[in-house]
């Protein structure tokens, strides 16, 4: 375990978040440890490099004390997902937050095709985030606007995708790996690869499996965490 001076110096804490977690939830239980088993002061500094939602599971960034300085270096690092979209069904979140709003039909849908479709996603691409994410749209989260039944224009915006691979295809699930920049979202590129397909499609599953060098393989669960205090 490290020692108070230790984090108030700076770590990066690698937390493999669970489902249903927000990463504010993990930040805070964090927090509250380091505060009440390792004596840190309450006002020290803590915070994650890069929200993973609560339907997504995998690498959470959680930087201490002096290091919550390179968040924004950190965030702006590759990321690695892996994940499940499924063919032939959208939903409004572009993920299992809402339920189906529309079906497709999938039968001119074959290996050949989802391969090739890949192709236009690699590189420089136009993505529009989710109505259902936490950009502010005139002062207002989205989510917020999509809740209300609001109807908001939504800019799209430039990431860029480094590796697209289909790592599994057994329809209607298609599993992927995907590395891409800071702000890609994967539940836009779920239904923009549905629209290609000249179908639907939404995200099922999603993991964080890479922040630049740091690897999901040397995270901690954050039940271990607990323990380590014990």
């Amino acid at each position: 375990m490290k020692t108070t001076e230790e984090y108030l110096n700076g770590q990066v804490l690698l937390i493999d978040k669970p489902l249903h977690w927000t990463s504010f939830q993990a930040v805070n239980k964090l927090k509250y440890l380091l505060i009440n088993k390792a004596g840190l002061p309450k006002k020290f500094k803590i915070g994650h490099a890069g929200t993973l939602d609560p339907l997504a599971t995998g690498l959470l960034l959680i930087c201490t004390g002096k290091f919550t300085k390179r968040i924004a270096e950190l965030q702006g690092q590759a990321k690695e997902y892996t994940g499940t979209f499924f063919i032939g069904a959208t939903t409004p979140s572009y993920d299992l937050e809402t339920e189906i709003d529309q079906t497709f039909d999938t039968t001119h849908i074959d290996d050949s095709l989802i391969l090739e479709t890949v192709k236009q996603f690699i590189g420089e691409i136009d993505q529009k985030p989710p109505i259902y994410s936490a950009i502010k749209k005139d002062g207002i989260r989205l989510y917020e606007h999509a809740r209300a039944g609001e109807t908001v224009e939504i800019a799209t915006r430039k990431t860029t995708i480094h590796e697209f691979e289909i790592t599994r295809i057994a329809l209607p699930e298609i599993d992927f790996r995907v590395v891409c920049s800071k702000g890609t979202y994967i539940r836009s590129l779920a239904y923009d690869f549905g629209k290609a397909l000249n179908s639907g499609s939404h995200l099922t599953a999603l993991r964080r499996t890479k922040i630049g060098d740091y690897h999901v393989n040397t995270a901690i669960e954050i039940e271990d965490f607990v323990t380590s205090f014990e």
